[in-house]
């Protein structure tokens, strides 16, 4: 079965898309924190990579919670 293409989103859509505030957004990008790409002069996130973006940032967070818990 073909893989569906990732959706192109809008910053305020990312926001929406992350539950995070669209000023959040620019800030993380601005970070080089989330993957984003400027087009025309805005910013556009696919879809897949904040998906991956967030996958990653909850497996890094496990993974500092199991070294802390080590810790104690």
């Amino acid at each position: 079965m073909p893989r569906a293409r990732a959706e192109v989103l809008t910053a305020e859509e990312a926001a929406r898309y992350l539950r995070l505030h669209v000023k959040s957004i620019y800030r993380l990008v601005r970070e080089r924190k989330i993957p984003g790409q400027k087009v025309g002069g805005r910013w556009r996130f696919h879809s897949d990579a904040l998906e991956k973006w967030l996958k990653d940032e909850r497996l890094q967070s496990e993974e500092q919670g199991i070294k802390h818990q080590r810790e104690v």
